[in-house]
């Protein structure tokens, strides 16, 4: 059973967040030969003030 992880900056529409976990299981099927119904994908969502570049957090930058 593959289990996948994204992690990424808050703010994508819920239909955004659909199509990724469904192209997502594709893809890992596709590649694994995991049958679609046993690819487990989880989404981890940041907001910008925990996610930081070069000692700056993302939600002190304009």
């Amino acid at each position: 059973m593959p289990y996948v992880t994204v992690k990424m900056l808050e703010g994508r529409s819920e239909e955004q967040k659909r199509a990724l976990v469904e192209k997502v299981t594709a893809a890992v099927s596709e590649t694994t030969g995991a049958s679609e119904d046993k690819v487990v994908v989880f989404i981890e969502e940041m907001s910008k003030n925990h996610y930081a570049i070069g000692g700056k957090r993302l939600s002190d930058e304009a």
